[in-house]
């Protein structure tokens, strides 16, 4: 895999430590909370602060990114502020201080990607059909960490997950320091106000079937390692599994320039969004049975994959200029804030009453609900 030469090698750095730091977090968080003593809803609960963080905060970055033009240095400050906010799990194992910890942790924190990834797409410009061989790191970092975590988890404390996050989040603010922003390219769309692209109807349809997906998945990243440890599977075959969905994500990422090539963003969202839908309902009520599991985690290629990579294009093409940074953090805040952040609660509760299957099937039914909104109200020039 080559990196394209005019973006900056720190770059796919940066989104390996990114998604190694998620791949600790995501499933294996949640494993510490548990060996706490905590119950289903109040794992769901910690578990969705950091998507509600999103909901608002990326707003407030991207605004200031925009409006003072130093992407890097807004990532550098807050990303040093979530390290120092993330050091108050190791203080309290109550609810209400893990809570709070998470919450500023997240806070800060959720000014990286966006910012990231605006500043990945100014490098490139009009050749975004590049940008999966630049995310393609981020999930062999992720790989490397849901593989290496949960073989430490099989033989030492839970507690192990708070030291790997920690040395990541330090990771990235390394790298951080090294990137250097690049100017956004000025567009038509500079003197219109953000909102005014915002009300448009492939916009709304974008961001309402994301929050939808991203609800879909609430409770594959809250609950899928606990639900596969329950079902007799080891902590280190449940990071094999994780690792095997973002091999196939590995896949798509590299092959997305010929996809785009083949099919139009839409045609690829909403493809995406049912095959989400098909393998969720394998997870939640097939998980005993090997082919069916190992085909559901194939299908990651498709419900974060594809589907990713293509609303990302679809944000690059409605956002221009100026609104960049803001398009981004508005799309990842709306989107998978507002969804995620719904998701991880509501699975939380219906986890607890009704178990697997049930929770699962109310997600299979959100990404069919995103196919719908995305046929009926996305339409592309």
């Amino acid at each position: 895999m080559r990196v394209p030469p005019a973006v900056p090698l720190q770059l796919p750095a940066f989104y390996g430590f990114y998604f190694a730091y998620l791949g600790a977090f995501a499933p294996f968080f949640a494993v510490y909370l548990s060996a706490l003593g905590l119950g289903a809803f109040e794992i769901g609960c910690l578990m969705a602060l950091p998507q509600l963080t999103r909901i608002l905060a990326p707003h407030l970055w991207g605004w200031l990114a925009d409006r003072r033009g130093e992407r890097m240095t807004v990532v550098r400050l807050a990303g040093g502020a979530g390290t120092v906010a993330f050091l108050g799990v190791f203080l309290s194992e109550q609810v209400l201080g893990l809570g709070l910890a998470l919450f500023a942790m997240t806070f800060f924190w959720s000014a990286a990607l966006p910012l990231v990834e605006a500043t990945t797409l100014a490098h490139l410009g009009e050749e975004t059909a590049r940008y999966g061989r630049i995310r393609v790191w981020g999930s062999v970092g992720f790989i490397v960490a849901v593989v290496g975590v949960g073989y430490l988890l099989d033989r030492t404390h839970p507690r192990a997950v708070l030291w790997v996050i920690l040395s990541l989040m330090v990771s990235m603010l390394f790298l951080a320091w090294q990137l250097q922003d690049v100017p956004s390219r000025s567009a038509d769309s500079d003197h219109l106000p953000v909102w005014a692209i915002i009300r448009r109807r492939e916009v709304i349809a974008l961001i309402l079937a994301s929050a939808l997906m991203a609800a879909a998945h609430g409770p594959y990243y809250t609950f899928y390692t606990l639900h596969l440890v329950a079902m007799g599977y080891t902590k280190a075959v449940a990071g094999w599994l994780w690792a095997l969905g973002v091999v196939c994500e590995i896949g798509i990422f590299v092959w997305m320039s010929r996809l785009y090539q083949a099919f139009s963003l839409r045609q690829i969202l909403i493809a995406s969004a049912l095959l989400a839908a098909l393998r969720f309902l394998w997870i939640g009520w097939c998980a005993d049975q090997w082919l069916l599991l190992l085909s559901a985690q194939a299908l990651h290629a498709a419900s974060f994959g594809a589907f990713h990579a293509a609303a990302i294009g679809v944000v690059h093409r409605v956002f221009r200029g100026c609104h960049q940074a803001q398009g981004q953090a508005i799309y990842g805040s709306l989107a998978y804030g507002l969804g995620g952040g719904i998701g991880g609660f509501v699975s939380g509760y219906v986890w607890g009453q009704w178990g697997a299957g049930l929770t699962f099937s109310m997600a299979s039914a959100c990404a069919l609900l995103a196919a719908l909104v995305l046929w009926r109200g996305l339409r592309l020039e």
